[in-house]
């Protein structure tokens, strides 16, 4: 009889126990909970594959295990200079093994890698260092110059470490003045490769700041986390139906979203990066042949680029290369031409605030059977989610309320998951704004087509507005694209005092090729309507940014310069 009362009363007990039996007794712990991040690929690569080759640059091979090994020396060296939680580590480099290690060395200290543009100014560089709170610089020699100056501007202590790259030497670079008082290989002798690194304790925990191109004002620091860096990188071989041990070149900057995450991904899959200091079409090519290159990313410029080569480079590939294009929507006939040449072109959209791509064009296998010219159509569309985004939809930008899906009804494209950023950095009015509702507003203008794939249509800010009607740039720079006589273009508002606003194409003619103002017009005539056609066409090279980004802002600017009279 006790003991049927005793069982009675700690069965009430448990009945009385807070929390659902799924909940009860079974929380995290450190058997079955480690916050997500990247760096966990890194270690994995070095244990499996340790002697596979993780880099190429010039004459300088080198394994995953020494990968894993100067990774952990570069982290060593940062904690013993007292770099810890949180603290910024910038780095100013081109695609070197240095800042591929800097990529897991950073936040393998607990720091936030912060990679620069190479292209920028020092006024904007000294802005970044002061406002990403920068305790180490590591910089490329190449850059001493401009960092000289932009140090000048800057009141915090900031330790500088010159990264002097043998290849710029073997590539014909002049003797480079050094800014710091010790070079890369000097500060990883400091470390070493035994030292503990750190796992961060939270996966929301920072792993990078990226600064987003400021056209008007400063520049946004964009923060990334552990779980989004690692979600994305996976996300990347998901999409890309990435093998184990890919051939990866990088044409794309390490610095821009953090190489897409790519770093992180070949990691993963234990490939091979073979690194380029300048993006050129020859180095492409003969890297190609000589590497085994199979897979490499690259904005639609850098695909012009390859399409305009001479005949004598191109030469010799007799194999398919996987490439992922992004930036702003390619031209249809720049898909075409590329993939006639045996390039199999995957189409990504995303922006520095979603880690990089996040939007992708899946292709369907019945779309094999369309005419080559309209399956560059369907994949000039920017797509669907990434596996590892939660949420997309073209929304109207103020009620949220999805357009329908007929392919015309304009809207913004917002985002929302585990990739979007965790905000700006020291902004709290931007980071309010960019994530009123509950989801991310990108600024992209587009449209959803019945299949649920989105396709751009414009920038907010470069939608043209022409009489009352609205002119897709994206559209108009698709025809231009098309003229045999054109290498790029790219179209922008330009003010009209009858219709408000009109658009203006700036073109680049291919070497050798001639075409007027009238003949370009006429061709925009033949295959648009006729309101979209540019009123202005003014001939030169175009500005861009250095990931190959048209930089629309320039050539707004440029419209007030021209003459009253149009062409």
């Amino acid at each position: 009889m006790i003991q049927i009362k005793a069982r009675a009363r700690r069965a009430a007990r448990k009945a009385k126990a807070p929390g659902h039996p799924y909940e009860r007794d079974l929380g995290r712990n450190p058997a079955n909970y480690v916050p997500l991040t990247p760096l966990s690929f890194l270690p994995r690569a070095a244990h499996v594959f340790p002697r596979h080759l993780a880099l190429v640059h010039g004459s300088l091979r080198q394994t995953w295990a020494q990968t894993y090994s100067r990774s952990r020396r570069l982290a060593s060296a940062l904690r013993k200079k007292g770099i810890r939680k949180g603290d910024t580590v910038a780095l100013m480099a081109p695609n070197i093994p240095a800042a591929y290690e800097a990529a897991f060395g950073v936040p393998m200290a607990g720091a936030v890698l912060n990679a620069m543009n190479i292209r920028l100014d020092a006024p904007t560089i000294a802005f970044m260092l002061e406002h990403g709170e920068t305790r180490v610089l590591l910089t490329d020699s190449e850059f001493a110059p401009v960092i000289k100056q932009a140090l000048k501007q800057v009141k915090r202590k900031i330790l500088v470490v010159d990264i002097v790259d043998p290849v710029r030497r073997e590539q014909g670079g002049a003797e480079d003045e050094l800014v710091g008082s010790m070079d890369y290989e000097s500060f990883l002798a400091t470390g070493s490769a035994e030292d503990e690194w750190q796992m961060p304790g939270d996966e929301w925990d920072a792993i990078a700041l990226n600064y987003t191109s400021g056209t008007t004002g400063n520049p946004k620091g964009v923060v990334y986390h552990h779980r989004g860096a690692y979600l994305n990188a996976v996300g990347n071989v998901l999409v890309w139906n990435l093998p184990s041990h890919p051939v990866y070149l990088w044409t794309l900057p390490m610095f821009h979203c953090n190489g897409w995450c790519f770093p992180w991904t070949l990691a993963a899959m234990a490939g091979t990066s073979v690194c380029l200091r300048r993006v050129e079409s020859k180095p492409i090519f003969d890297s190609i042949r000589e590497h085994g290159v199979t897979h490499f990313c690259g904005a639609p410029v850098v695909l012009n680029l390859l399409i305009n080569a001479p005949e004598s480079e191109r030469a010799g590939i007799d194999r398919k290369v996987e490439v992922m294009t992004a930036a702003s929507a390619p031209p249809a006939a720049v898909l075409e031409k590329i993939e006639r040449m045996g390039f199999h072109i995957t189409h990504v959209y995303g922006l520095t605030e979603v880690y990089g791509p996040a939007v992708v064009c899946e292709w369907h296998d019945e779309w094999n059977a369309l005419p080559v010219a309209e399956q560059a159509t369907m994949k000039a569309r920017q797509g669907v989610a990434y596996p590892v985004l939660e949420g997309l939809m073209v929304a109207d930008e103020k009620t949220l309320m999805p357009v329908p899906s007929d392919g015309k009804t304009i809207g913004e494209v917002f985002m929302r998951g585990n990739i979007v950023m965790k905000g700006y950095l020291k902004n709290p009015k931007a980071t309010k704004a960019a994530f009123r509702g509950g989801w991310f507003h990108t600024g992209d203008l587009g449209v959803m087509h019945a299949n649920g794939y989105v396709e751009l249509k414009d920038r907010s800010k470069d939608i043209i507005i022409s009489g009352g009607e609205n002119i897709s740039t994206i559209e108009v720079e698709g025809v231009l694209y098309r003229h045999p006589a054109v290498l790029e273009a790219a179209v922008v508002a330009r003010p009209d005092e009858k219709w408000g606003e009109t658009p203006c194409a700036f073109v680049t003619l291919k070497t050798g090729a001639a075409a007027s103002a009238e003949e370009i017009i006429a061709f925009c005539r033949q295959n648009m309507a006729h309101y979209k056609v540019p009123r202005t066409v003014v001939f030169g090279p175009l500005p861009k940014t250095s990931t190959g980004k048209i930089q629309k802002f320039a050539l707004r600017a440029r419209t007030r310069e021209l003459p009253v009279r149009e062409t």
